[in-house]
């Protein structure tokens, strides 16, 4: 639906559009500036009611050195993997279990995305508690470091 009784359709035809004389609203100067500018001084009232938020500082930010970075490893890439790493000597066979120690690899923690099908013994800082499940389901070891 239409709606007719607009402001700006009552003054169609009217010279000024309800500003006045048409030499006060002439031109760039009377704009108050572009984008945000002025919302500090001539701007202000627009600003207190549409954006308060706009001045002053919001939040916390952590310090990057209080974040400690967990890099982990997929049980699955240490099955597709377990082949290189005894031939490049990253890892060793005992007995029937593969012995990885993941610290060596340069990851804090071991996933357990993926199915393994071999016995495996690893050693690392953490583990999930669905990669331990998986590791001792079929006969392995995880030795938390």
């Amino acid at each position: 639906m239409i709606r007719t009784k607009r402001k700006i359709n009552k003054q169609r035809g009217s010279r000024s559009n309800g500003g006045g004389c048409t030499k006060k609203r002439r031109g760039a100067g009377n704009k108050g500036g572009k984008g945000k500018a002025g919302m500090g001084k001539q701007h202000w009232t627009w600003t207190v009611i549409h954006d308060p938020d706009h001045f002053g500082k919001h939040g916390f930010k952590r310090p990057q050195k209080m974040i400690k970075k967990v890099n982990a490893v997929n049980l699955s890439y240490l099955e597709e993997q377990a082949d290189n790493l005894i031939a490049s000597g990253k890892a060793s066979k005992e007995g029937d279990a593969i012995v990885i120690d993941v610290t060596e690899l340069g990851y804090d923690k071991v996933l357990a995305k993926g199915t393994i099908t071999k016995a495996f013994k690893i050693s690392a800082p953490q583990f999930s508690a669905g990669a331990i499940e998986k590791i001792e389901e079929l006969g392995g070891e995880a030795i938390e470091l």
